[in-house]
């Protein structure tokens, strides 16, 4: 039987990226709502509550990035000129937020300043990824398998809008973690915040749901043909499920179940893009074969992600079981 390898990478590369978005997404999520929180004592409790997992959450990112650039170079040379200034404006922020967040502790004049750099970063990061992921979902321009647009073909309502959904969804997600990992008033104050990040959280979905049926023609073709929207209709069912759920969960007083549910969601929402594209890997006309680098080249990088993706995921799951539980303003914390 032969194995089709760019059907698998895309497989590895999707699991990747997903990871990414989940695990340093709730991290940019505190960076986003720490305006919120600005008692003695809370912004450093909360980011104890990432400390020893943040700088790990980005390793999916490079593994992403970097199967991206071996396995799919077409892929990569059209997505990087159509996303120049969103990515540079992302890799900014993620540098801000992680000088913050290593600095902020020790500083104590300027401590005001670093939170800034913090929040700043943590939005621009945020932003910018829900920017390209509008990109991705709207389409780029592609001529004899080059980009052919122009340097600001991403600046539109619908990517902007994409960006602020990102940046909501992040929040949320933040939130959600906090919930879990907090206890006392800080805890009972994030379950204040998530409710109304939760309507805003479905708002945003529904909005891009909306948009993109609307103006992408292929992508409602997809949705809504028989038999397809018998088999996709879960999804968005499942979306309002979720969001019930943990509306339920905060009236509960739960402290799992809002995070999980929101990690739900955010699977639910990726299921829908890789619905709405694939096998195109750049839309509207790129896809996975065509964007392939020579067999034996995928073939020889997924020896290496075979080593590598299990130690990583190992030493992810390790990192967060050896941190679990709740993190307390008297712990000593995290250096």
């Amino acid at each position: 039987m032969t194995i089709d390898l760019p059907v698998v990478w895309a497989a590895i590369i999707g699991f990747g990226v997903f990871l990414y978005v989940a695990l340093d997404g709730f991290d940019l999520g505190i960076g986003l709502i720490f305006p919120f929180f600005d008692r003695e004592g809370e912004r450093q409790v909360m980011l104890n509550t990432v400390a020893p997992v943040w700088d790990g959450n980005e390793t999916w990112m490079v593994l992403g990035g970097a199967s991206l650039y071996a396995v799919f170079p077409v892929a990569y040379s059209v997505l990087l000129p159509a996303t120049y200034l969103p990515i540079v404006a992302m890799l900014c922020g993620l540098i801000f937020r992680g000088v913050a967040f290593e600095i902020r502790a020790k500083a104590r004049r300027t401590q005001h300043l670093w939170d800034l750099a913090f929040i700043a970063g943590s939005a621009v990061a945020a932003f910018a990824q829900g920017v390209i992921l509008g990109t991705l979902l709207q389409g780029v321009e592609i001529r004899d398998g080059k980009f052919a647009g122009g340097a600001f073909d991403w600046f539109t309502p619908f990517n902007l809008f994409t960006g602020i959904g990102l940046t909501v969804t992040y929040a949320t997600l933040g939130c959600g973690w906090l919930l879990m990992k907090t206890d006392g008033e800080l805890r009972r104050r994030m379950g204040v915040l998530m409710r109304p990040l939760t309507f805003a959280l479905g708002a945003t979905i529904g909005v891009v749901s909306l948009w993109t049926v609307l103006g992408q023609q292929a992508v409602a073709a997809r949705w809504f043909s028989t038999p397809n929207l018998f088999y996709f209709l879960p999804v968005p069912v499942l979306v309002l499920a979720c969001l019930a759920g943990i509306l339920k969960a905060l009236r509960s007083g739960a402290d799992r179940r809002p995070f999980l549910l929101t990690l739900g969601i955010l699977f639910l929402g990726y299921t829908g893009l890789i619905i709405s594209i694939f096998p195109n890997i750049v839309p509207p006309s790129l896809d996975i074969w065509t964007a392939s680098a020579p067999h034996s080249s995928q073939l020889f990088t997924l020896v290496g992600a075979a080593i590598v993706v299990p130690i990583i995921l190992a030493y992810t799951a390790m990192a967060y079981w050896v941190f679990r539980g709740k993190v307390r303003a008297d712990d000593p914390g995290y250096h």
